[in-house]
């Protein structure tokens, strides 16, 4: 992972390539994923879970689409800190479409984390992140990608950096610049810069070329 994370850096930081992608949920019920491709997208991030008892009703059939269109897809799961450990709710995601296969179009899993806190400390909620992060390595090989924005990471982490060797960041920040990213990680993988995209969901921009994009599916 560390390999890989020094890869993507590098290719960011000279700024040579973006891939624009972007992120859905039943919320989009019909997505155009075809369009989307021919419009330059190459990667779409679908919610599949949430907490220990929620399926996305759309999900089987918007990874069914992305993957026609010939899109490197993955699911996400939203987190519910408060209700369940971790590792009960990265088994959930897991069992519902959030596993990996090294298949060169499958992201490893990404964790949404947002909202409030849950009532957890600083200390918890580092805790926690690691309890799933942890249990879905030790089932698929791969860390997931950590999905926060600036005020969250800070508020309910403390501003942690003990993810920044094993993690990807997708980090989310509507503005005209990514900024600074926060827990100390030196870059973003995918930034979410908009919660709108032409064709559904939020727009993403993964920071490398398209071979870059493929090393991140593939490991």
């Amino acid at each position: 992972m560390k390999s890989f994370l020094a890869t993507v850096l590098g290719l960011g930081s000279l700024a040579l390539a973006a891939v624009p992608g972007f992120d859905i949920s039943h919320y989009q019920s019909s997505v155009n994923f075809a369009a989307a491709y021919s419009s330059g997208a190459r990667f779409v991030i679908i919610k599949a879970t949430e907490g220990t008892t929620y399926k996305d009703p759309k999900f089987s059939s918007h990874y069914s689409g992305a993957t026609n269109a010939g899109l490197i897809r993955g699911g996400y799961h939203f987190a519910h800190p408060g209700s369940s450990t971790g590792a009960a709710q990265a088994n959930y995601f897991l069992a519902n479409g959030g596993g990996w296969s090294k298949d060169g179009i499958t992201l490893p899993g990404m964790l949404d984390l947002e909202g409030d806190c849950a009532g957890l400390s600083a200390s918890a909620m580092v805790s926690w992140i690691k309890d799933f992060s942890d249990t879905y390595h030790s089932k698929t090989g791969r860390y997931p990608l950590l999905y926060t924005n600036p005020s969250w990471w800070s508020s309910c982490t403390g501003g942690s950096s003990a993810f920044t060797n094993t993690n990807p960041l997708v980090l989310a920040r509507y503005s005209s610049s990514a900024g600074t990213p926060p827990g100390g990680w030196p870059y973003y993988t995918i930034w979410q810069f908009n919660d709108a995209y032409q064709y559904g969901g939020d727009s993403d921009t993964f920071n490398g070329d398209l071979t870059g994009l493929k090393k991140l599916a593939t490991g």
